[in-house]
């Protein structure tokens, strides 16, 4: 995919406008190895799939790079955040999302647990020969809904094409741009004892989701993925409580994961209180059945957020009054014993080690 330099004139999105007009929409049922050469099939397969979806300023001009102007950047903030994921999610589309809006939503994620308000994203996609063009499309489409409600603009990308067979129907790499607050550090590095650790809703749903929608087991479940954007609600949390002193969303590897590279960074223990976590009765019961552990699953819309203990409530309470944090709870604490491991206090008043996953529960679940 081609890309744009920085600009906001009119005659740009006009002249891509143009180029759009003059080259031919995809007639083709399926991706072919032509739309992957470099020619005219390949422009073709840009311009009406990805360029009418994305249109911008920053990618009217169709240049190999976008450029976008320092100074403002510089109106966001004094430091830029930057990351890249790659997605093979299988099945393509799962109850609650897709991967197009994964794509999207974890990037942005990336960047705003760093404290950054995501800017730009760039898309990059690897399409195996055959693939249905409707099937693109619909992943797009997604993608561009994504970013709308995320506020972000896709302003460059790459386009490539592989043998049938040498893929799995479609890969997308997404890198992200956003710029950090003034006076926000966010670090694992900085977890202190008393501090407290927040989640800002139910766990599990999504790799519950994923496993379902994968079809090869007899179970039936209502369970959709949680996929969403978290920007928004890491702004409500900064504007209470700029002195975070960490943030992670609880991707692969799910909650565990994130609370032992928490408590290895920082040289502290973590305690978790098995009463206080929010996993829903239905993703209980899909665990025992396949006997997983609901604390490794994966998310794609939860936040844990460690803040100072005399601050939890009012950290809280800003993140339910969040659409994306409305089932926001304090699950425990850090404390100085135990220094690198996490600590589960179970209902029945005993103890256990959550240890760092290994191996993975569910393979390609983002």
């Amino acid at each position: 995919m081609s890309t744009a330099s920085h600009s906001s004139e009119p005659s740009l999105l006009q002249t891509a406008a143009q180029r759009r007009r003059q080259s031919k929409n995809v007639r083709e049922p399926a991706i072919t190895l032509a739309h992957g050469s470099g020619g005219q099939a390949m422009r073709d397969l840009i311009d009406d799939v990805f360029v009418g979806a994305f249109e911008n300023p920053l990618l009217a001009a169709l240049e190999d790079q976008a450029t976008i102007g320092l100074a403002e950047l510089g109106k966001w903030g004094d430091r830029l955040a930057f990351t890249t994921d790659s997605y093979v999610v299988d099945p393509l589309f799962f109850p609650g999302g897709d991967i197009g809006k994964l794509a999207v939503n974890g990037t942005v994620n990336d960047l705003a647990v760093s404290g950054a308000a995501p800017l730009f994203l760039s898309c990059s996609v690897i399409l195996e020969e055959g693939l249905p063009l409707t099937t693109l499309r619909r992943v797009v489409q997604s993608m561009k809904d994504a970013a709308a409600i995320a506020q972000v603009q896709i302003v460059t990308g790459d386009t490539k094409v592989v043998h049938r067979g040498a893929a799995d129907k479609l890969f997308i790499n997404t890198t992200g741009i956003g710029v950090v607050r003034p006076g926000v550090h966010c670090s694992a590095h900085q977890l202190q004892p008393g501090d407290a650790i927040l989640i800002n809703g139910e766990l599990g749903t999504h790799g519950a989701a994923i496993l379902a929608a994968r079809g090869e087991l007899a179970l039936e479940t209502t369970l959709e993925s949680d996929c969403q954007p978290l920007n928004g609600l890491v702004n409500a949390i900064l504007d209470v409580c700029p002195e975070v002193r960490a943030m992670r969303d609880a991707t692969r590897g799910g909650l565990a994961t994130v609370l032992n590279e928490f408590a290895q960074s920082s040289h502290v223990g973590i305690q978790l209180d098995e009463s206080t976590l929010p996993i829903p009765e239905e993703v209980r019961g899909f665990c025992e059945i396949l006997g997983l552990d609901p604390l490794y699953l994966a998310n794609e819309g939860k936040l844990v957020v460690v803040v100072p203990g005399d601050r939890a409530a009012a950290v809280v309470a800003a993140m339910r009054s969040h659409p994306a944090g409305q089932n926001a709870a304090c699950i425990g604490t850090v404390v100085e014993s135990s220094p690198g491991l996490v600590t589960l206090q179970t209902a029945f008043g005993a103890g256990r080690i959550v240890d760092m996953l290994v191996g993975d529960q569910l393979p390609r679940i983002c």
